[in-house]
């Protein structure tokens, strides 16, 4: 995790991108303002001391090795070479243990050799750093294939700067089962329900009709993802053949959202359809066998219920997929309806 933050002009960074860099990274905050090199060392909260026009590096830690403190927030002095410090966003294995952090290590040992091989040293790590010279008052990226430019703008990493607002209603929801595989590394927005109404459907899994005005507002989480992310969600929903994805206006709090939400294709309410406000997923593995043929188990790439054969595997004929048992149970496990009180017959 971590990331740094090389803004070297006089235009202010967007408000949120800077929260969510603190949100995402809550373990120091680190900054060299570029027009006077001072060095200060901070909490990951008191990020809106970096919306200025000042220039700045700043950097965000989020702790893999060593204890969280000022003692581990970068940057860091190059040991006895105290003009020279290092911001370092990546993992190096090997240095670092429960006390200090792994770029606080590599800074001292920078400081045992020669600073014309600083760059063939830094660069033999897939690590994104930055050094800087108080006395020169001058700086230098590494890797810098690796860095994502925004707004003319430097970030060791782009997940701050993401701008994909997705809504999710099932299985995707903060907890549930593909949470943990799809979006615990995005950010979490927020809590937030459909400004419209709209019938959700729960049949083994759950499904969401674009039938503006019949059903509930429903209930969504929102995150925000990076297009690598968004593409993954459309693989796993099957865009734009079984679910098709479009942006509907959710609210948040006080705030309205436009959001991207998958809604099922060429599906509609049936006279007998419970319409859900709301869907909850509990996972009850221990009375899931393959012997049971009471249990539907469902396609993970468009839902429809697959058959078990002879070689115990599973075969979808809707979409052709093939999974085998543990794939299945994962994803499908036994799922509660939402709340009855929740449900209203079409």
């Amino acid at each position: 995790m971590c990331v740094i933050i090389v803004k070297n002009n006089n235009k202010k960074i967007e408000s949120q991108i800077l929260k969510t860099a603190s949100s995402i990274n809550p373990d120091g905050l680190g900054i060299v303002w570029l027009d006077t090199y001072e060095v200060s060392h901070h909490r990951s909260t008191e990020y809106k001391l970096l919306d200025t026009e000042r220039p700045f590096i700043a950097h965000f830690r989020y702790a893999t090795i060593g204890k969280i403190g000022l003692s581990n927030t970068h940057p860091f002095q190059c040991g006895v070479q105290s003009d020279e410090w290092l911001m370092m966003n990546g993992t190096i294995f090997g240095l670092g243990n429960k006390d200090e952090c792994d770029s606080k290590v590599l800074a001292r040992n920078l400081g045992r050799i020669n600073r014309a091989l600083w760059k063939t040293e830094l660069e033999k790590h897939n690590s994104r750093f930055v050094t800087f010279n108080t006395r020169t008052k001058s700086y230098q990226m590494y890797n810098r294939a690796n860095w994502v430019q925004y707004d003319g703008v430097w970030y060791s990493k782009g997940n701050v700067i993401e701008k994909n607002l997705v809504a999710v209603y099932g299985t995707l929801k903060k907890g549930n089962s593909n949470y943990w595989h799809y979006l615990a590394d995005s950010q979490f927005v927020g809590e937030g329900e459909t400004a419209d109404k709209y019938p959700l459907i729960v049949k083994g899994l759950p499904y969401l009709i674009n039938h503006k005005g019949v059903g509930y507002n429903v209930d969504v989480d929102v995150f925000n993802v990076s297009d690598e992310v968004l593409r993954a969600l459309d693989r796993l929903e099957g865009h734009p053949r079984w679910y098709k994805r479009q942006k509907v206006n959710i609210k948040v709090g006080a705030q309205t959202l436009s959001c991207w939400i998958y809604f099922m294709e060429g599906m509609d309410v049936g006279r007998e359809d419970k319409i859900h406000k709301s869907y909850k997923q509990s996972f009850k593995h221990e009375v899931i066998t393959a012997d049971e043929d009471e249990v539907d188990l469902f396609c993970m790439n468009c839902l429809h219920e697959v058959e078990h054969d002879e070689f115990d595997v599973y075969y979808c004929k809707s979409c052709g997929s093939w999974f085998t048992e543990n794939e299945l149970l994962e994803f499908n496990g036994v799922f509660e309806d939402t709340d009855s009180t929740n449900e209203l017959p079409f």
